[in-house]
């Protein structure tokens, strides 16, 4: 894993891929096959002929796009989001792993949610993003709260994860979070609908989440009905990962449980709304952290022998889910 033609090798595939992603998903056609895609491309259009942002819900994502509007075509403003939302992934990666960066980018890229998010729901995609963006910047905190603020300017949603990261300044345990998760189950198996009744009413974070909570899902539309199993089961990949490594293992490190607890308190949200119309859309609070969850571990230490083998065999089984479910389950 450390041999210096293995090295060469990941860093530039990386980059390349990197590149590619950037200019693949940017210049896409436009084609409703691409869900909100062209949805985005009428508002973008308006703008570019001069019309005014109108009672619009996150109010900074319109600001940017109203202010590209006049300069670039839809594709290039597809490719700045592009950027935004992969750019990120590798800021991330090459902050936490340095050389062997290539592992986590990888695992991002061949995520469950990754290509959703890119070609349909790109500000929430773009948003979270962002928040990982602020996450390079552990130390230097100015820059980070800055980048949460982009974040939360393009998608009141990162409301959830900002303020989780945020707890976990006040308390740091992931034993305490683990047992919250799992608690979250028969909660939601029980009591499914007064949670979503309660977060409804009190409109949590914003009027968007509430939406979601209430709305009744449209015939074809990706969305959560029922108590979803096999989301749950998708899920617990990183909750597994995190306990073998921290209560198994013994492995002991403040930023991954910062990042562990993060994900525990945003999908125990979720499993609470789990019967919720689009509640994929609070899963992704979470998902979007799910890849770093679970190799972060073993970029760090060595655990097993012939771990390099091990690293290629967890992405392929992680890869593995994401076709099993695209390609199989839903079609």
């Amino acid at each position: 894993m450390e041999s210096p033609k293995n090295l060469s090798f990941i860093n530039i595939s990386g980059l390349l891929l990197l590149a590619f992603l950037v200019l693949y998903i940017g210049l896409r056609p436009i084609h409703p096959i691409f869900g909100d895609t062209v949805n985005y491309v009428v508002t973008y259009s308006n703008y570019q002929i001069g019309l005014p942002i109108k009672n619009a819900e996150d109010y900074g994502w319109h600001v940017f796009m109203k202010a590209l509007a006049p300069y670039m075509s839809i594709h290039a403003f597809f490719t700045i989001i592009s950027f935004i939302y992969i750019f990120p992934l590798y800021k991330i990666s090459t902050t936490y792993f340095k050389e062997y960066w290539y592992y986590a980018f990888l695992m991002f890229v061949v995520s469950f949610s990754f290509w959703t998010y890119s070609v349909n729901g790109i500000r929430n995609g773009a948003a979270c993003s962002l928040f990982l963006w602020g996450l390079c910047y552990e130390k230097r905190k100015i820059l980070m709260v800055m980048f949460f603020g982009f974040a939360l300017l393009f998608h009141k949603t990162l409301f959830l994860p900002i303020l989780a990261y945020l707890a976990t300044y006040f308390y740091n345990n992931p034993k305490f979070y683990f047992k919250g998760w799992l608690m979250c189950i028969p909660l939601s198996l029980v009591l499914g609908g007064v949670w979503i009744s309660l977060f409804s009413s009190l409109g949590f974070a914003d009027d968007r989440l509430s939406g979601y909570l209430s709305s009744s899902s449209e015939e074809g539309t990706f969305s959560a009905t029922g108590f979803r199993w096999d989301f749950l089961f998708h899920s617990a990949f990183a909750v597994f990962a995190g306990w073998y490594f921290v209560v198994k293992k013994g492995f002991s490190d403040v930023l991954y449980n910062r990042l562990l607890n993060t994900y525990l308190i945003c999908n125990g949200f979720w499993v609470l709304v789990i019967r919720a119309n689009f509640s994929n859309r609070f899963a992704y609070l979470s998902w979007f952290m799910m890849a770093i969850v679970i190799i972060y571990p073993l970029l760090k230490k060595n655990f097993f022998k012939n771990q390099h083998a091990l690293l290629g065999n967890i992405i392929l089984a992680y890869f593995s889910f994401t076709y099993l479910m695209f390609y199989l389950y839903y079609s």
